[in-house]
Parts: structure tokens; C-alpha cells; sequence
């Protein structure tokens, strides 16, 4: 990788999932003709990640596990897309300036659910405490200092996740009483593109050898998608395979919640009451294996057709990638708040299916009837 490419991106958060994949695709791009240009990831709370990332560089490892195209893989890379990591508790003030940076084209965020709340933030706190409130400081520095406006693109798993982070920016806004001609920047000249990310990231397991030379390992699914609603090549966008641009991200939610959530939440149903504690154990037993392809085959992937790309081809990744051998996902984890995920994501594909066909679904029916 060049030691000239600039940093183009702000991203908050320096978990896991984004070290997996924003940074992992923009490593993987700058490696091509098209450099996505290097990143700057900020700590938003704490500060021990930060120090682990400067200590090493910006580098780390990721390795690439699982099943592709029914193909083993299992290799390792070493990510060197990070320039600097800062912690928003002693360098705010490097923050604001890589916001105010004429080549910053990005900014990416993964933050907790709390993180899209307001909080009692003032105008002057260095930070502020709240996420939409440090990006809302970040955007105001920038355009005081006359630069160009920024494609923000929120990774948070929310419908709509950047049309809901532009009202509590402007919120915020208005709180501060800042100008309107601040609020007519955000929206004119900036782009706020809503996403769909999709990657099962994971802590390596106990032993592994990589995890005792880099603090920082992790190990990622060999899938891989970001959807970005809007139009294609605006600036910011990372130019990689797994990154692609809709013009609706709804019928992709849709497929995600159905097939791959409704299939992890069903599973649970059947297989944890027998005594399966991991997906893929269940997976494997031919009767629960055969289960889940006649849920998905004959009654899930029906009602999408005609309403999503590809729903087919979609259901049989997902039980590839339910088939990982080197991922453990518990159905006691799955489970969580199951009466909720049962309502959302599976009781809907019952009454289409009853709807379109004339007909109870016996397997949706035996789940919902237990839940």
C-alpha cells in the first residue's frame, strides 16, 4: 500500500465489525487501482483500543473462516488501512481537525443503540457525550473552515439509520441555536446515505495462536455485504466487491429479517428445546437440517419472491454460512428476547404465506405455536 494515500475517513467506533469490515474493504481497495485512501478511527468512549491501534501501527490481523461456493477458507490478512487511532476523551481537538481536512471524504460510524439518543450536551463540551452531538462538532468545524461537504454512512443495524442520525443531528442543532445556514449545509451538501451491513465477525477462539501475537485479532465470515441506498459513485463510497449501491434498501432488509433472522430465530425454536446448544450442531443433524431447508424452501422464500433480489440464492448462503466450522453461534444467545424476534420475523411470512396460498405453513405454524 502507498505510504502517500490520504486519510479519506472518519470512522467512529474501533470495534470488531468495522476493523472487519470497513477497514478490511478499504485495505483490500487500497491494494487496487482505486485506493480508498486511509482511515482515522476514533474511540468515541474509553481509550484502550486506541492505544492497542496506535501501539500497532493502525495493523492487525482478520482472518477469513468458513465456506464459500461449498470451497473451505481459512486465510489471514493483515490490515494496514488505519493511519491513526484517536480516543475522544484526550484528542478532540486532532478530531476536529481531521473533520475540518480537505481530503476527509467519509464518515462511518458503528456505535451501541444508546449511541442514537441525545444527551444534555453543551455546545462547548470537548466532547460532547453524545454520538450525534460529536458529529454534529465534527460537521460545524468543517464547515466553518469552508471545506466540502461529506458522505456520512452509518452502520448502525436501524432502518434508515442515516435519515434518523440527520434529525437528531439537527435536533442538536437547534438545541445549540447554531445558524441555519449550518442546517442547510448538513442537508444540501452533505450526503446522509442509509445502509445494510451484513457480517458475522466473531473473538477468535480460546488457543488460537494468532490471538496471543495480536491483541487485535478477530475472525470474519467469508460473506460479506454493505448496501448503500442512493446513487453509485458518490464520494466516500469504498470501491470493493462486498460494497454496492441500491435504490432501496427495504426489499434487502426485508430478505435479511426473513431468510437469515427468521431462520437463526426458528432454529432456536426447534432445535435448542432437543438439546442443540450451536447452530451448526442443529444444522448437521439430518432430521433439523432437513427442517430448515423445507422452512426456508417451501415457506419463507415463497412469499418473497417477486419483492426481493434474489431470495433463493440468498436462503442457500445463509445455510452455508450456518454451516461455518469455525463459528459456534449459540442458540442461547439467538434466543434473547425470542418472543419479540418470533413477531418481527416470522409471524408476518405466516399470515402472506396463508394469504398467497390458501394454506397453513406446517413448520411456521409449529414454531409459532411454541413460542
Amino acid at each position: 500500500m502507498s505510504a502517500v494515500l490520504s486519510e479519506t475517513i472518519l470512522q467512529f467506533g474501533t470495534g470488531k465489525f468495522l476493523r472487519c469490515f470497513a477497514d478490511l474493504f478499504a485495505h483490500e481497495a487500497n491494494q487496487t487501482t482505486q485506493p480508498a485512501g486511509r482511515v482515522v478511527a476514533l474511540q468515541s468512549t474509553g481509550t484502550d483500543r486506541a492505544k492497542l491501534l496506535s501501539r500497532q501501527g493502525g495493523r492487525y490481523h482478520v482472518a477469513i473462516r468458513g465456506l464459500q461456493q461449498n470451497e473451505l477458507v481459512d486465510r489471514l490478512v493483515e490490515v494496514q488501512s488505519i493511519s491513526r487511532a484517536l480516543s475522544a476523551a484526550h484528542d478532540w481537538q486532532q478530531v476536529l481537525a481531521v473533520g475540518q481536512s480537505a481530503s476527509l471524504r467519509a464518515i462511518i460510524s458503528n456505535t451501541t443503540e444508546a449511541g442514537y439518543a441525545l444527551q444534555d450536551d453543551a455546545a462547548d463540551d470537548a466532547p460532547p457525550r453524545s454520538f450525534p452531538a460529536k458529529l454534529l462538532q465534527v460537521l460545524q468545524a468543517r464547515h466553518r473552515a469552508g471545506a466540502a461537504g461529506v458522505t456520512i454512512l452509518p452502520c448502525e443495524l436501524y432502518d434508515g439509520n442515516a435519515d434518523r442520525l440527520l434529525v437528531l443531528v439537527k435536533e442538536q442543532a437547534r438545541r445549540w441555536r447554531l445558524p441555519e445556514t449550518l442546517g442547510d449545509w448538513l442537508q444540501g451538501e452533505c450526503s446522509w446515505r442509509n445502509t445494510l451491513v451484513d457480517r458475522i465477525v466473531s473473538a477468535p477462539s480460546p488457543g488460537d495462536p494468532w490471538a496471543a501475537g495480536d491483541p487485535l485479532f478477530a475472525v470474519a465470515e467469508p460473506f460479506a455485504l454493505w448496501l448503500i441506498e442512493g446513487a453509485a459513485h458518490m464520494p466516500g463510497l469504498i470501491d470493493h466487491p462486498a460494497v454496492r449501491s441500491v435504490e432501496r434498501l427495504a426489499s434487502y432488509a426485508l430478505r435479511k429479517v426473513r431468510i437469515l433472522n427468521g431462520a437463526h430465530t426458528a432454529l432456536a425454536a426447534k432445535a435448542r428445546p432437543l438439546g442443540f446448544e450451536t447452530v451448526r450442531q442443529a444444522l448437521a443433524d439430518p432430521e433439523i437440517g432437513a427442517w430448515l431447508q423445507g422452512l426456508l424452501f417451501e415457506e419463507i422464500v415463497p412469499t418473497l419472491e417477486g419483492r426481493t433480489d434474489e431470495p433463493e440464492q440468498f436462503a442457500r448462503q445463509t445455510l452455508e454460512r450456518f454451516a461455518n466450522p469455525f463459528l459456534d453461534h449459540r442458540l442461547a444467545d439467538i434466543a434473547l428476547h425470542h418472543d419479540v424476534k418470533v413477531q418481527t420475523r416470522l409471524a408476518p411470512t405466516r399470515v402472506e404465506f396463508l394469504q398467497r396460498f390458501g394454506r397453513v405453513p406446517k413448520r411456521l405454524d409449529e414454531v409459532l405455536s411454541t413460542a
